[in-house]
């Protein structure tokens, strides 16, 4: 098995990304000599790499500047956070909103750091479930809050495009952490303040 992988990986490195490419267009039965499809493997290449940039970012490299000491222990919410990924399944994208709010625990994040935290997650191959999940402990690692909570609403074109063919589904997913998990009271003034202005859950 393990000279089987090997082999593979070997193969693999002699053949370069866009020549994979290629051949992925010509087993769907496309032309990658014609005109329109010429510089197709050279665009895919660059798209695939920005789409996964997650893959070259870490959690201590954004955050590193942005912990604050701040002697404040009310929730912050950081809500309406777009964002962007790729099924793992189909690579088909899947996309909506994410909504992230803490208690703090004598230390905060700065407030555009929570988005680009999100990216480090979501441009990854990705299933929204553990998506919501990575988020929320990642936040638990950086700053020992007293609780992180995570919404994401998301569209799925695995389900719009293909499969079911349901254009109007979303999915929820959630992670409570803390005192959102403990107490009842935390976790409903987060979910008023995040329902408001018409979120679909």
């Amino acid at each position: 098995m393990a000279s089987t992988q090997a082999t593979i990986e070997t193969s693999l490195e002699a053949v370069s990304t866009q020549d994979l490419y290629r051949e992925m267009l010509t087993r769907i039965g496309e032309d990658p000599t014609r005109d329109g499809l010429l510089r197709t493997p050279e665009r895919m290449e660059k798209s695939m790499a920005f789409l996964t940039r997650g893959y070259t970012m870490n959690v201590t490299d954004v955050l590193h500047d942005a912990l604050f000491d701040v002697d404040y222990d009310e929730m912050v919410i950081v809500k309406d956070i777009e964002f962007f990924s790729m099924c793992e399944h189909h690579l088909l994208p899947f996309f909506g909103k994410a909504h992230i709010a803490y208690v703090p625990n004598g230390k905060v994040i700065g407030l555009s750091k929570i988005p680009r935290l999100v990216d480090v997650f979501a441009r990854r191959l990705q299933v929204q479930e553990r998506l919501t999940t990575q988020v929320g402990e990642a936040i638990t690692e950086a700053i020992n809050p007293q609780g992180v909570a995570v919404i994401l609403e998301a569209q799925h074109l695995c389900m719009m495009m293909r499969g079911v063919e349901k254009q109007h589904s979303s999915t929820v997913t959630s992670a409570m952490l803390g005192v959102f998990k403990t107490q009842l009271q935390t976790r409903n003034e987060f979910l008023s303040l995040v329902r408001r202005q018409g979120s679909s859950f």
